[in-house]
């Protein structure tokens, strides 16, 4: 299996999220009202998921091996793009976490910042993932010789086993901070 195998697989399981954003939405849009527990529910699938585990794993091990090669400036340019969209899909979640806040506070206004906010992620992560999937990871795989591409894949893996209790640690760490303020 190439190192980029088990991303794609991860964009499999990403892509199904989209669907149910797109469905809380369009229930919004009817009803004037949105399930906060959705909201919730998505905001930590989308950051902790797709951004933290998989971005990650691109950003932290592919990307980072990739540019200690020689790419062809189109592969560059499409590596910084997608670092940029990153970034991009970042602020929207936050800017969705911000809108979520506003209107569990009361602030009605903020409905339709978070209908947006959700309307854009789930817009963001098709073509993403699309860009990834059609015009990057497989190109960029004949940059690494098999014994680079298992490599990738033993860390790949070593990444996803680890990456519960780095993200475990840093809640234990959080729930700590919030006694001690508290």
């Amino acid at each position: 299996m190439l190192p980029v195998g088990p991303l794609m697989v991860e964009h499999r399981l990403i892509e199904k999220m989209i669907p149910l954003i797109l469905r809380e939405v369009a229930g919004a849009g009817r009803f004037s009202k949105i399930n906060l527990q959705f909201v919730d529910l998505a905001v930590d699938f989308i950051r902790t998921y797709a951004d933290q585990c998989h971005h990650g794993k691109e950003e932290d091990i592919l990307f980072r091996e990739l540019s200690k090669k020689s790419l062809l400036p189109e592969h560059g340019r499409i590596m910084a793009e997608l670092v940029e969209e990153h970034r991009l899909g970042r602020k929207i979640v936050g800017e969705l976490v911000e809108a979520a806040a506003e209107l569990k506070k009361g602030d009605g206004s903020s409905l339709v910042i978070l209908i947006e906010k959700l309307t854009g992620i789930a817009s963001f992560y098709p073509r993403h993932i699309e860009k990834e999937d059609k015009h990057f990871f497989l190109p960029v795989m004949d940059y690494f010789s098999p014994v680079e591409k298992e490599a990738l894949l033993r860390e790949e893996s070593d990444f996803d086993r680890n990456f519960i209790h780095r993200l475990y640690k840093d809640k234990l760490s959080a729930a700590g901070k919030l006694i001690a303020a508290g």
